[in-house]
């Protein structure tokens, strides 16, 4: 593998006398995509919250390039966090009041760039993400596969180098979230960004260039798929 984006050695964690993850290695590189797969309870997630800088491990170290984050005050995660990754969940997580465009723009609004020239930048996001004339529509009058290509629109509009993506398919039906992971893989993979997805579904896995397995907080498989292609965009 290239020179790793985002890695994570020796994490550990626990809750009470849960042990969430067992001293787990990780890496990812850019443009390449690792989905992290294991039943609910595995450690999976909290892998996820401990490379995003969301939680801190108890022992262990995770470095964005050679910048170590898990030391970091809560204040400098909270700007990694706004300004370096980017977030999909499970069910968008879209401000029901504002509308597709503003909703994009939050990133950068939060982050300081004024309203007219962040309502902008995220504009531009809607046709590459098929996304046409529906810059104006609120959450509410969208599809569900289309309320997720917003809201990764609004994780991707900062450029950021790694992209976290938690069960991004979990509400939608099968065909619509094959077609999402596709337009994710190849948008994350055409801005050489880093993608991790958090899954138990094995045909969203199949997306991804490689992929962990999690069971009881330690990685029990490691496969390769494929080497990152060049993107479709």
């Amino acid at each position: 593998m290239n020179e790793p984006v985002l890695s994570g050695s020796g994490l550990r964690k626990s809750f009470g006398a849960t042990v969430a993850l067992a001293g787990v290695d990780f890496a990812v590189a850019a443009g390449q995509s690792v989905a992290i797969m294991g039943p609910s309870g595995s450690g999976k997630s909290t892998l996820l919250h401990c490379l995003a800088g969301i939680m801190r491990p108890e022992s262990g170290e995770v470095h964005l390039h050679d910048q170590r984050i898990d030391t970091m005050s809560e204040a400098k995660r909270s700007r990694l966090r706004r300004t370096r990754f980017g977030f999909l969940f499970q069910f968008g997580q879209l401000l029901p009041e504002l509308p597709a465009e503003e909703n994009v723009a939050l990133p950068l609004i939060l982050g300081g760039t004024p309203r007219p020239k962040a309502v902008d930048a995220a504009r531009r996001w809607f046709p590459m993400l098929g996304l046409n004339q529906l810059e104006k529509r609120r959450p509410g009058e969208l599809s569900g596969g289309q309320a997720q290509r917003v809201a990764l629109a609004r994780a991707l509009v900062t450029g950021p180098a790694v992209v976290f993506a938690d069960e991004p398919t979990g509400a939608l039906d099968q065909a619509t979230g094959a077609d999402t992971m596709r337009i994710l893989v190849d948008a994350t993979k055409g801005h050489n960004a880093s993608l991790v997805v958090v899954t138990h579904d094995p045909s969203v896995a199949a997306h991804c260039d490689s992929t962990i397995e999690v069971r009881d907080g330690r990685v029990v498989a490691d496969a390769a798929v494929a080497p990152p292609k060049a993107g479709a965009w």
